[in-house]
């Protein structure tokens, strides 16, 4: 097994060198993603009621400390319990903002507006996660009078651990989600959409008794259904998938669709593999999903260690891409939230290095969660010194879109010690980010810059080797333009 990665790791870079050397400089490409976890206020805001400079404040110092870390996307959480983290006519103002279900910040903002603006400012991709079948959340406060659940009183049911549910079987519980994903995809300038894995509740939500729906399902064997209760809940979700995927499309074909399951889809699949069945007990068949292609990026919960044999991070991973027979992006989540130190910052570098060995052409993770970032200094500094040394690009979606920018009108002006360097687009609204590429001596570098940009100011001269302080002319320069779904234009490399 080790020695196959190896070889993996070493065909993946020698083609990166290759391309490198046959066409030009080429950027890094891999996702680099955390989850921002609102509910119970896990992670933003980090309580109820701050005013709304203090929860700008935290968002800022989120986003900086990714983006000083080499991140490229941000996975934010805007749905925890049926309500709203945006001005939204159809479900309440979440209770994790003011501590009121149903008032808005004050002095008034859009919290999701906010987000989406400050990750495009620093070249950040914003996914909005929602959770499609949870109503109400055990730390969501009182069930206010805008709650769903006393609004759509046929549509939920309580758990014994005081959960209220969605029923997934219901038409009116497919209906209100899907309108508000095509509301948020409509009127927000977001990267993504997300689903984790809270599709049927997990056993204990219900003191382990079975999930409540005798009533919709004997309704279904009453019309004539044959399916058995666990298809029958599985096909429920499974055509929601679908639609929520076909519907997010119509309105926008570059927002991408993710889902994070758990990370096992069946105990034995493959042989090695102990665990929680989903299939049975979440009654989400991820891998339908995933062999369907009704998802962009698939990013299963891989929360376990290398030498976990029967929860192996590899065993799993490698499983899941050999069921990728579309070829969307496979991007695991890791459990950053062991912590730190040079055991944790191993394994967790370990793994980001797997991935790239099983998946080349499209690498990428996700952090569980941009918590464990923020208090292990330890590791976010191992990180960005080293698999996240350089920036990255997310990699290209080419089944939404193939087609590349035109290139730039670069112009360039000498101005004593520096050179200054101006571009224009041709349609500026194709635009997500722009990437300068920058020769001294024979090593190229590159800088990537926000879709606003339209200048750069490059020394001439450079240092190449920190150790040395030796220092090197400036060479070259190129400059391409990066569309939203991770296309780069062709660049002429202007010599100096």
């Amino acid at each position: 097994m080790l020695k196959r990665l190896l070889l993996a790791l070493f065909i993946c870079f020698s083609l990166q060198l290759r391309a490198q050397i046959n066409n030009g400089p080429k950027i890094q490409r891999e996702f680099r993603a955390a989850w921002v976890a609102s509910v119970a206020n896990i992670n933003w805001p980090s309580k109820r009621g701050l005013t709304t400079l203090q929860q700008q404040e935290e968002a800022i110092a989120l986003l900086d400390m990714l983006q000083k870390n080499n991140f490229n996307a941000v996975i934010f959480q805007i749905r925890p319990q049926a309500d709203a983290f945006y001005k939204s006519d159809i479900e309440p103002w979440s209770y994790y903002l003011t501590g009121v279900q149903g008032e808005a910040p004050n002095p008034y903002y859009d919290p999701l507006e906010f987000w989406v603006n400050a990750a495009h400012e620093r070249g950040m991709e914003l996914h909005v996660w929602l959770n499609p079948y949870r109503a109400h959340h055990t730390a969501g406060g009182e069930v206010s009078d805008f709650s769903v659940v006393k609004k759509h009183p046929d549509l939920v049911v309580k758990l014994k651990q005081g959960y209220w549910w969605f029923d997934p079987s219901k038409k009116g519980t497919q209906d209100l989600t899907s309108s508000v994903i095509k509301d948020i995809v409509k009127r927000y300038d977001i990267d993504g959409v997300h689903f984790d894995d809270y599709f049927y509740p997990y056993a204990e939500y219900n003191g382990g008794a079975d999930f409540p729906d005798d009533e919709s399902y004997a309704a279904y064997q009453s019309k004539g259904g044959k399916l058995s209760r666990g298809d029958w809940r599985r096909d429920h979700v499974n055509k929601f998938v679908e639609r929520i995927y076909k519907e997010i499309k119509k309105e926008k074909k570059h927002v991408k669709f993710g889902i994070s399951p758990f990370g096992i889809w069946r105990p034995g699949y493959p042989e090695s593999i102990r665990g929680m069945d989903q299939y049975e007990k979440l009654y989400a068949d991820a891998k339908l999903w995933l062999n369907k292609g009704w998802i962009d990026y698939f990013m299963p919960q891989l929360y376990w260690q290398i030498n976990n044999i029967p929860l192996s991070f590899p065993v799993l991973l490698g499983w899941w891409e050999s069921e990728n027979t579309k070829g969307r992006h496979l991007w695991p989540g890791l459990n950053s939230g062991i912590g730190g130190g040079e055991k944790n910052s191993d394994e967790i570098i370990n793994q980001i290095m797997i991935a790239r060995g099983v998946v080349p052409k499209s690498p990428g993770v996700a952090h569980w969660s941009i918590g464990a970032l923020t208090k292990h200094e330890s590791l976010r500094n191992d990180l960005l010194a080293g698999p996240y040394k350089e920036e990255a690009l997310v990699p290209v979606s080419p089944w939404l879109d193939k087609k590349a920018p035109s290139a730039l009108s670069v112009t360039k002006e000498d101005r004593e010690a520096d050179l200054y360097i101006k571009w224009t687009a041709k349609d500026e609204k194709d635009i997500f980010k722009y990437i300068v590429y920058t020769q001294y001596g024979e090593k190229w570098t590159y800088r990537t810059l926000n879709a606003k940009s339209t200048f750069f100011q490059v020394s001439k001269v450079a240092e190449v080797n920190p150790k040395t302080r030796a220092a090197a002319n400036l060479k070259a320069i190129k400059v391409t333009a990066v569309d939203r779904t991770g296309n780069e234009s062709e660049g002429e490399v202007i010599s100096l």
